[in-house]
């Protein structure tokens, strides 16, 4: 139970690598608040399973790209919950397309939800844990932000970014003792890999040192680290999960 106790809020957590975390988080004894856009029975039937006598998870309808609404969101934590640790952003999409095929509504709609949500949830957390004087802050990037990848430049751009942001609020708060650390999954077994064809999984398999995909408990495992009190000293890093891929 190496998270007894803490309340962890997680954006985008109804589905994929977000669920995975919540389930996660919650089964190593925290008490995890997380947010949903569509899936609302998804959402609700997940905290129902994860609710336990000791557990509390809770789920909340809220866009992360709306500066007013992690605001709110924020504060209903903070009343539901007493306080929060930790905050885990994962909220994500992609709006993929050539740069010369690409409309404004998808660059604009792609770095609002990743990129200007990790500054929302960070600028409305930041001073409830200076109050405390201890957090962790965890930001979901990718390897597309380390390496770039074609058709994608919007997606890339928001991760990229979060990385330079991590970097940065790692600097400007660890002297409060509140960590920043961002993870960068590679390829792992979501909605996104399932529509790959067999030859295509094939070739990116060659491209994989680990000659495989990851799994989303993956990327939980290495949030319950940076979330727990074993990455104390850890702070301003970004860690891949990728198989190798980004070597």
């Amino acid at each position: 139970m190496l998270l007894k106790d803490k309340v962890i809020l997680v954006t985008g957590g109804s589905r994929g690598i977000g669920a995975a975390i919540v389930k996660h988080l919650s089964n190593n004894g925290a008490h995890v608040a997380f947010t949903y856009m569509n899936s609302t029975d998804t959402a609700n039937r997940l905290a129902e399973a994860l609710t336990t006598t000791n557990i509390k998870v809770k789920a909340y309808r809220s866009d992360a790209a709306s500066y007013v609404e992690a605001q709110t969101l924020v504060d209903q934590v903070l009343i539901d919950f007493g306080r929060i640790d930790v905050l885990i952003n994962n909220a994500g999409l992609t709006r993929d397309n050539l740069i010369m095929r690409m409309s404004e509504t998808q660059w604009d709609e792609v770095l609002n939800t990743n990129l200007k949500s990790v500054f929302n949830l960070t600028k409305a957390i930041a001073k409830p844990m200076l109050k405390e004087k201890k957090g962790s802050i965890i930001n979901i990037t990718s390897i597309v932000g380390l390496s770039g990848q074609a058709g994608q430049s919007n997606y890339a751009a928001s991760k990229s970014g979060i990385i330079g942001f991590t970097k940065s609020i790692a600097q400007e708060l660890g002297s409060r003792n509140i960590r920043c650390n961002a993870i960068a999954p590679g390829f792992i077994e979501t909605d996104m890999t399932d529509i790959l064809t067999e030859e295509n999984k094939k070739e990116y398999f060659s491209r994989i040192p680990l000659k495989r995909f990851g799994s989303p408990e993956e990327v939980a495992d290495l949030c319950l680290f940076l979330a727990s009190d074993m990455s104390s000293y850890i702070t301003g890093q970004t860690i891949s999960v990728c198989g190798g891929l980004n070597n």
